[in-house]
């Protein structure tokens, strides 16, 4: 039996016949059981009477230009766990699978794997009774050259458009801004990864700049994209503001993000412009917790700090005893809070509208883990794909509006009373949406600079 079957190395080059792929490099694993194909714009259409699903990829990892657009029957949906928790629904198509000069019809699912260190994954189900693995060897089908991918790949590289656009942000190697960057490539585009503490700017009536580090001038950009942590939003802000000066366009405002940013101010703003809010307490002295309690009626309740960020510094208070002491603790500290009703029946889940440009581009709901009350990814929730209603989307489009925020991550609750806003987000993150949707929503970012300059890209 050994002698019939195939041995691959724990890393092998293949093809997709099918597909038109002619290589991909796999990372060979026996361990997962399905196989996975990265795939993105991912969309199912009807062919002829059947289901079928037409999707890109970009074949060749750490290569965002190189793009193939693919379509093959539809055979499932499944729910799959992906490596990095989250559970997501996954199409799943059957195609020819060639290796070496074998070749047999696999099933594979698509998703996003822009993440992951390859663009194919070779699951056991694809292997059985056609293949072995050498765990301590690769590539035992014969390696591919930098010069073989260039006469493999020869007429798919997309054309630049001349945009020059920037990516103001703290760490190149975060999700989102890993995506951000090769949306605007892979559109395209020249992109320049800013790290906002090695920025700097000379205030100037006559010749105002920005540099870089080493000197380099930054004021020739087409387009600025802030992402600016909470630690370091004043800094960040300032820098917005000074490319503004320079009339250099920035996806989201200097005014919005600082105002976004002031979570009792942008919470009196939203009430202001006729979004509902959860009840919500502010006061200074300790003085005033017992009236502070019974004004967002009772516990349990949630006190929040100002400053803080992706759930961390929000403590739900069971009983009035735990309320003082959460309450008073915070106070001593000189630390500004808001004290708010907490909504029971939402069950630990809540809901994310991403919007750009004045449109609700995705929507997933996040469940927070057994025992915990915060929805947040980064706390170990999990996203799923939700249609959100009429309403829900009315309001997120109209908060985003009312922050001045071209994009905005709107995080509501379902209550008894209807929908409420919690939260407005400046620089929402793009892993569990788009993990959980399997939409190019950094594409959709670039698209709302494109708009901005009236290019008429695809």
């Amino acid at each position: 039996m050994l002698d019939n079957k195939l041995i691959l190395g724990s890393e092998e080059w293949c093809s997709f016949p099918e597909l038109g792929i002619p290589t991909i490099k796999a990372r060979v694993d026996s361990g997962a059981k399905t196989s996975a194909l990265h795939a993105i714009n991912i969309s199912p259409f009807i062919k002829e009477g059947e289901h079928w699903v037409k999707f890109d990829i970009n074949p060749i990892q750490n290569n965002v230009k190189t793009i193939i657009h693919c379509q093959a029957p539809l055979i499932d949906k499944r729910i799959v766990k992906s490596s990095s928790g989250f559970r997501e629904q996954r199409f799943v198509i059957q195609t020819q699978l060639q290796l070496g000069d074998s070749n047999w019809m696999i099933e594979m699912t698509l998703t996003n794997r822009d993440s992951m260190g390859f663009r194919m994954l070779l699951g056991r189900e694809a292997m059985s009774g056609r293949a072995m693995v050498d765990p301590e060897r690769k590539y035992l089908l014969g390696d591919n050259s930098t010069d073989k991918l260039k006469d493999l790949y020869p007429d798919v590289l997309k054309e630049r458009s001349g945009l020059k656009i920037g990516l103001l942000a703290s760490n190149p190697e975060l999700y989102s801004n890993k995506r951000i960057m090769e949306a605007g490539e892979r559109r395209g585009h020249e992109m320049q990864f800013l790290n906002i503490k090695e920025c700097y700017m000379k205030l100037d009536a006559d010749t105002p700049e920005i540099h870089y580090r080493g000197g380099k001038i930054l004021n020739d950009l087409d387009a600025v994209i802030p992402r600016i942590r909470p630690n370091i939003t004043f800094y960040g802000c300032a820098l917005t503001r000074q490319f503004e000066a320079l009339k250099i366009f920035c996806l989201n405002s200097s005014s919005a993000i600082t105002q976004s940013r002031d979570k009792l101010y942008s919470l009196q703003l939203l009430l202001n412009n006729g979004i509902d809010i959860p009840t919500t307490g502010f006061a200074n002295s300790p003085l005033d917790t017992d009236d502070l309690i019974k004004m967002v009626g009772g516990t349990p309740l949630i006190v929040k700090l100002l400053e803080g960020t992706q759930g961390k510094g929000v403590v739900l208070a069971e009983t009035k005893k735990a309320a003082e002491s959460v309450i008073n603790a915070f106070k001593s500290l000189n630390a500004n809070i808001l004290v708010q009703e907490f909504i029971k029946e939402a069950n630990g889940k809540d809901l994310r509208l991403f919007v750009i440009d004045g449109k609700v581009v995705a929507t997933i709901q996040r469940e927070a883990l057994a025992g915990e009350f915060r929805a947040n990814i980064h706390l170990g929730g999990t996203a799923s794909v939700i249609k959100p209603t009429k309403e829900e989307k009315i309001i997120a489009v109209k908060a985003a509006k009312a922050m001045g925020l071209k994009v905005a991550g709107v995080d509501i609750i379902r209550s008894s009373k209807g929908p409420l806003l919690l939260e407005v987000n400046s620089s929402p993150g793009l892993e569990g949406i788009e993990g959980a949707t399997n939409k190019d929503i950094a594409g959709e970012m670039i698209k709302a600079i494109e708009k901005n300059f009236k290019l008429n890209k695809i």
